[in-house]
């Protein structure tokens, strides 16, 4: 597993665009990949010893000015066992596959997987809203997010919430945020979109929204879009069999930081909500691949 998270971290680091230098936590990464922080630890220390990051005793891993252009360049193996598991569980639980409530000792025996490993992807699967422990017996898998329909009714939610995040009196979006946005976006435009995998396509997206949304100044906007981007994982994974679409939301996303960059919040939070609207009728077309 150490192998693949640390690919993921490098991902994360690379796609954006983080400047050398800038402190990176276990904490901050653990939410970000649904993981608790002791693999995240293995895998920083992985980073480290292979240049990415310099460690500093009591302070932590920073990026350092390393230029290796890729986790395979590292050595680093992509192969995750653990999010393939994660994986075929989601499509089992999107198919009705799955008894409720599900014991671990079922799962254990279905997915193959130790101990150790069916409680790292119920943690994950836990924290991102689709399953809960049941007391004394298995574990439950929500109904909540296995249509488009409730897909739809979270980029819903977004389309109320996230615009208005724009028109806080206290929005500021730094130039360090905005740039490296501006990174991810154009990375992506100059080939990733078709490289990428679908973990990484949908966290360049959480990214985007989530650096503009922080800059409200009011975290209770980013806590609610963290909350949401959280439980759509589910369906948003396989949204990404389709592509075709991405070369507009990042030509949409670099429209909305320029209006940002100005200062042209009225129109940035237009342009936004535009870009969700777009994305609603988007996902339209693409229900067949999420209904299947």
């Amino acid at each position: 597993m150490t192998d693949g998270l640390a690919a993921q971290i490098f991902d994360h680091i690379r796609g954006s665009g983080l400047a050398v230098g800038t402190h990176i936590t276990a904490q901050e990464l653990a939410e970000r990949f649904s993981v608790s922080r002791f693999p995240v630890g293995q895998a920083l220390q992985l980073l480290a010893a292979k240049g990415v990051l310099i460690h500093e005793r009591n302070r932590g891993y920073f990026v350092s000015d390393v230029k290796t252009p890729s986790a395979e360049a590292l050595g680093l193996a992509r192969r995750d066992d653990i999010s393939e598991v994660y994986f075929r569980i989601a499509e089992d639980h999107l198919h009705g596959r799955l008894p409720d409530p599900a014991s671990e000792a079922y799962l254990k025996e279905t997915y193959t997987v130790t101990k150790a490993q069916l409680n790292t992807v119920l943690s994950r699967i836990a924290q991102e809203g689709w399953a809960e422990r049941r007391p004394g017996y298995g574990w439950s898998f929500s109904p909540m997010l296995t249509t488009p329909e409730s897909l739809e009714q979270t980029y819903r939610v977004r389309l109320a919430l996230e615009p208005a995040a724009l028109l806080e009196p206290t929005y500021r979006l730094d130039s360090e945020t905005a740039a490296r946005c501006r990174e991810a976006e154009l990375r992506l435009l100059n080939g990733a979109i078709e490289t990428d995998s679908a973990d990484a396509l949908h966290e360049r997206g959480v990214r985007f929204h989530e650096a503009i949304i922080g800059a409200s100044g009011n975290p209770f906007f980013l806590e609610a879009v963290r909350r949401i981007n959280r439980v759509r994982r589910l369906l948003s994974y396989r949204s990404m069999i389709d592509r075709k679409r991405y070369r507009q939301q990042c030509e949409e996303h670099l429209q909305i930081l320029e209006l940002l960059e100005c200062r042209k919040n009225e129109d940035a939070s237009q342009a936004l909500r535009r870009h969700l609207e777009h994305t609603i009728e988007n996902l339209q077309e693409i229900r067949p691949i999420l209904a299947r």
